[in-house]
């Protein structure tokens, strides 16, 4: 989302880091340059102005003008001020009061409430709650049956309303369901409209008295730019909302929204959704994402994804195969469905330090289909196949490229991929390679082994 605002600021700093000296002069040439970049991001006018008149009270105070490094001195300012423009530090739900708690979700038409509400259980359930969900969406019945089918895919608790329902009656029914399978938080998907109007804020009035809520939050699309700061505005004075929800960060949209709506509204960010997967839903840190507009990367939600998608029992097992050289064309498998989970490699590629710099990779379009390819190549193998590559011979690669829907050189570059791993996993183990290890390298192969 951020790729065209992170390009123009690096554009910057490197003309910043080059100077010998800092002058006043050049620093406010180049936060003139950050102004411009903030303005075509679609960052609020008056908040781009704030931003870098705050940054030049103090880039041009003493402590940098007289420092060995002022260029990095200004890019640490940047980055300090970016986090405090977003919030300082990540905002957690609230939960209090007798259950089950309420939790609204609001928002306009299309903005991704019902997805997100999903998204948001799942996340409750990791963290030990126990969530029921409501459809309250009567006027387009789509949402109830989607909401319900979501519900059904994780195993949760969910209110089974119809059309028939009023939204006030569906949420005084809901808290006593949500008693009786002993739930602790009710998680309530409401109507949205195309537009802002009075009727769609009365219903969510009446609707926040019966439920009273601990947690109003708007599912905001943040491919809107401006317009979603101006919704939020507006869904706050009518309802006094707690936070926001970004849908939709995996877009191709400038920004702005991220950047402007807590300076203009006072309400924290507290998760953006990142795709369309239901583990697709992340809580907003503004000091990672300050380091992501700048290109430093978010090495920290990185290893959050990755600690949640790999299992530590199959890891230690897989490095135990690693090492005994036994690593099967299943492991591999099951290696790939784990990776699957962490999300598409751009994301990732855009967390890694100096990832945003280089340009072979960002327009480098790596397919996540592969991954679909490469998993059907495999399971059209037999058991005996999987256990052991070494059978495969021509007729049986024609064999599984026909059954997989791919070819033979598709299925090739898998066993190719599939030996590689294993060439390269036996050395940073420390396994036997069927050469000469050099004294050591073993040893320090597994300090960096991420198992």
């Amino acid at each position: 989302m951020f790729e065209n605002l992170s390009d123009k600021f690096q554009k910057i700093f490197k003309h910043l880091r080059g100077q010998g000296k800092l002058t006043e002069q050049n620093i406010r040439d180049s936060l003139r340059e950050v102004r411009l970049a903030l303005l075509e991001a679609d960052v609020h006018y008056k908040v781009a102005k704030d931003f870098v008149a705050g940054i030049a009270e103090r880039a041009v105070g003493q402590e940098v003008m007289q420092s060995l490094t002022p260029g990095q001195q200004v890019i640490k300012i940047v980055h300090e001020s970016l986090k405090d423009l977003m919030g300082g530090s990540a905002e957690p739900l609230h939960f209090i009061g007798k259950p089950p708690i309420g939790v609204m979700l609001v928002g306009l038409q299309g903005s991704g409430k019902t997805t997100t509400a999903a998204k948001l259980a799942r996340r409750l359930v990791q963290e030990k709650r126990r969530p029921c969900l409501v459809p309250a969406d009567i006027y387009r019945p789509a949402a109830i049956d989607q909401l319900i089918t979501l519900a059904g895919q994780l195993q949760l608790p969910v209110y089974p309303s119809t059309v028939k329902q009023t939204p006030e009656e569906i949420v005084r029914e809901a808290i006593l369901h949500a008693r009786q399978h002993n739930c602790d938080t009710l998680l309530v998907d409401t109507a949205g409209r195309l537009h802002i109007d009075r009727e769609l804020m009365a219903e969510l009035q009446r609707i926040k008295k019966i439920l009273e809520p601990t947690e109003i939050l708007l599912v905001a699309d943040s491919m809107t730019g401006q317009d979603a700061v101006q919704v939020a505005e507006a869904f706050h004075e009518a309802l006094r909302i707690t936070g926001v929800v970004l849908s939709k960060m995996d877009g191709d949209a400038r920004g702005g929204a991220a950047l402007s709506i807590r300076s203009v509204t006072g309400c924290p960010i507290k998760f953006i959704g990142s795709g369309e997967k239901l583990e697709a839903l992340e809580v907003f840190h503004p000091d990672r994402m300050s380091s992501r507009i700048l290109g430093m990367g978010d090495v920290l939600t990185v290893i959050e994804k990755a600690q949640e998608a790999f299992d530590e029992k199959q890891a230690q097992e897989l490095a135990r195969k690693f090492r005994e050289d036994t690593f099967t064309l299943e492991d591999f498998r099951n290696q790939l469905r784990q990776v699957k989970k962490l999300g598409s490699f751009d994301q990732i590629l855009g967390m890694l330090p100096g990832m945003g710099m280089l340009k072979e990779l960002k327009k480098a379009k790596i397919d996540d289909r592969e991954f679909v390819r490469m998993e059907a190549i495999i399971n059209s193998m037999t058991r005996e196949e999987r256990k052991n590559a070494q059978i495969l011979n021509a007729s049986r690669r024609r064999r599984i490229a026909d059954g997989s829907g791919t070819s033979v050189p598709e299925v090739n570059r898998l066993l190719k991929s599939y030996e590689e791993a294993r060439r390269m996993m036996r050395q940073v183990m420390g396994g036997s390679t069927g050469t000469k290890k050099k004294k050591g390298k073993g040893r320090r192969g597994r300090a960096f082994f991420p198992f």
